[in-house]
């Protein structure tokens, strides 16, 4: 970038000058607000007609802080690599805003979305999918330099990508080898080493080590915990393994059925939570102490997960919640900080009769 915004390419985006601002440690570096994604269900075959939306997003609001990173949880079908998407730009937003550096990007396109792109990074959750069979790891790691030369010129993008592989712990030698030559979390590296290409600011991990042996996950997580010291990124880190999220971050957000149901840091969803969503997510945790795992209270859920397409009134949890009252089916619950709750529990739940749980200990 030049001082006056022109990229070394000769294109001048308004935009870039924004997005090059330094944010400090812990203030937002990323602002979402009401987003929503709605996708239509249509109806005909000659004429086709919408007769209602799959609501997969509905209403989610966070901040992502500077050199942090929030954990996002939920069961399958939350809406959570969908968020993953609609923050990349990947689906469009059907409403709602995302702020970076305090820029709205969600409607961007062109050279801005461009802009946007390259501080904003994404592993995918497949590491056999997500990397194409059919290109070298070096053209792989280095496709990113072909849609933004001026990270890396043409003549320095071989040493540029070896760089990248010794980082994330691989031989600057596999270079030249396919994706099929690799282990998957060996291939999981080669997608963090394309994400890390551009020197993003904001790494986007959906769900990166879902499908990867136990001892390698160990590997992958400690890798991201190290490259986010070194290179001070910021990561939103999707996942099904609370004690994964538990590790990495530091707030976590739990979803349900496409809204944030309880929000704070580690210490505060894990030892005070007080949604009955959450508490029911902690009991099911295996436990490894087979004494331990004989005397905990265990919270079972009854009934299926609502459709997204036509969510309960009200408050979405109370199908399945033990507390329900006729008040969560008339009035929707804001993500609020409720006035009787004290100390570490006083954090944003989205729930009427928010509180901590109350465990049998003579059980």
């Amino acid at each position: 970038m030049t001082p006056n915004g022109a990229s070394a390419i000769g294109t001048t985006v308004p935009e870039e000058v924004a997005f090059q601002q330094e944010v400090p440690k812990g203030e937002p570096i990323l602002e979402v607000r009401d987003l929503v994604k709605h996708f239509p269900l249509t109806k005909g075959i000659l004429f086709r007609r919408q007769v209602g939306a799959v609501k997969a997003v509905d209403g989610v609001s966070f901040d992502l802080m500077q050199g942090e990173t929030l954990g996002i949880v939920g069961e399958s079908g939350c809406g959570k690599s969908t968020l993953a998407k609609v923050l990349m730009n990947l689906e469009p937003a059907t409403g709602g805003s995302v702020r970076y550096k305090g820029e709205e990007i969600s409607r961007l396109s062109g050279a801005g979305l461009k802009a946007v792109r390259r501080n904003i990074q994404m592993v995918f959750q497949d590491p056999y999918t997500s990397l194409n069979p059919r290109m070298t790891v070096g053209d792989i790691i280095g496709e990113p330099y072909e849609i933004h030369p001026e990270v890396a010129p043409k003549g320095d993008r071989r040493k540029a990508v070896q760089d990248l592989l010794d980082v994330v712990g691989l031989n600057p030698e596999y270079i030249n080898r396919y994706p099929h030559q690799f282990s998957g979390g060996q291939r999981q590296r080669i997608g963090i080493a394309r994400g890390l290409a551009l020197k993003p600011e904001i790494i986007i991990c959906d769900e990166p080590v879902s499908a990867l042996d136990v001892s390698v996950q160990a590997q992958v997580i400690n890798l991201l915990e190290q490259l986010q010291s070194d290179f001070e990124l910021s990561y939103m880190f999707i996942a099904h393994d609370l004690s994964i999220v538990r590790h990495i971050s530091d707030r976590v957000g739990v979803m349900y059925l496409g809204k944030i149901v309880e929000i704070g840091t580690d210490l505060e969803i894990y030892d005070h939570a007080t949604h009955p969503y959450t508490q029911a997510l902690l009991s099911a945790v295996p436990v490894p102490d087979p004494a331990a795992r004989a005397d905990r209270d265990r919270i079972v859920l009854v009934g299926d997960v609502p459709s997204p397409a036509n969510p309960p009134s009200g408050c979405r949890f109370r199908t399945r919640c033990w507390k329900a009252q006729p008040k969560c089916a008339e009035e929707v619950p804001a993500l609020m900080a409720r006035e009787w709750l004290r100390e570490l529990a006083a954090h944003d739940s989205a729930c009427h009769f928010a509180a901590e749980r109350e465990v049998d200990l003579e059980k």
